[in-house]
């Protein structure tokens, strides 16, 4: 029988059982957790990922709701068509930092930044990109319950500047390394949203089927990003130019 002195001895020795496992190359190392993470959210790289996004009124209704195509490629870039009739023709195309906004009639695209809204609480680096392993150094701080499931808790730095979220708590399954939840803080340290994800089959994963963020800036909104279906797709060189964007408005 497990008492409270021997779990908090597990508890007091977990950071240097992680950092032993760390140096070792196991799999306790930050890297190879959050690409395990990364892993359920978008399965690889050059995918066509159906997006709904819903906005939900605080007493549960439906307030909103958009329609995004959106391309993830190699090399963090990403192209979003929208295609609800509201937006119909706008583009949002990320490579790296840099961020634009393409508008019907427009010649010239527009830049902006990951943080600018699409709908709700969903901005365009929430939907476009936020890759942990890529943009986010961190630690293990340490093993808790998340519900019923043991889960893994770490703290992630960006590494970057122009990321949407400077800091982010991590909540990870134990077992699989799936995402459970996220704390996401900006550039002020202001907790700005709380996600949680939804995974396809809970005792066994294999993908985020939806991530619900929860505005904490404001009146604690929800807004809902389903995942209607992933498949492979490499786009054209041409549709990640801004230019090309702008003087071809239709691609499909």
């Amino acid at each position: 029988m497990t008492t409270p002195f021997v779990s908090r001895l597990r508890m007091a020795l977990l950071p240097i059982a992680l950092a032993l496992g760390t140096a070792a190359g196991g799999a306790t190392d930050v890297g190879a957790l959050l690409k395990a993470a990364d892993r359920y959210r978008t399965g690889a790289d050059n995918l066509q990922v159906e997006t709904q996004v819903t906005l939900l009124r605080q007493d549960g209704s439906v307030d909103k709701e958009r329609r995004y195509t959106v391309f993830t490629q190699a090399q963090r870039k990403s192209l979003v068509l929208m295609r609800s009739p509201a937006e119909a023709g706008q583009k949002v195309l990320m490579l790296g930092d840099d961020f634009w906004l393409l508008l019907p009639g427009s010649a010239r695209p527009m830049r902006i930044t990951p943080s600018q809204k699409l709908l709700g609480e969903a901005s365009t680096g929430d939907i476009a990109t936020m890759s942990w392993a890529d943009d986010y150094a961190g630690t293990v701080v340490a093993e808790e319950t998340c519900g019923a499931r043991p889960c893994l808790h770490l703290s992630l730095a960006a590494t970057r500047k122009g990321l949407s979220y400077q800091r982010i708590e991590l909540w990870l399954g134990q077992q699989h390394h799936e995402p459970i939840a996220a704390d996401l803080y900006v550039l002020s340290d202001k907790l700005a949203k709380q996600a949680r994800f939804t995974l396809d089959k809970p005792a066994a994963p294999t993908r985020v089927d939806e991530m619900v963020l929860v505005d904490k800036l404001g009146a604690n909104k929800e807004t809902r990003v389903r995942y209607l279906s992933r498949q492979t797709r490499q786009v054209p060189d041409t549709w990640l130019n801004p230019m090309f964007l702008a003087r071809n408005p239709t691609l499909e």
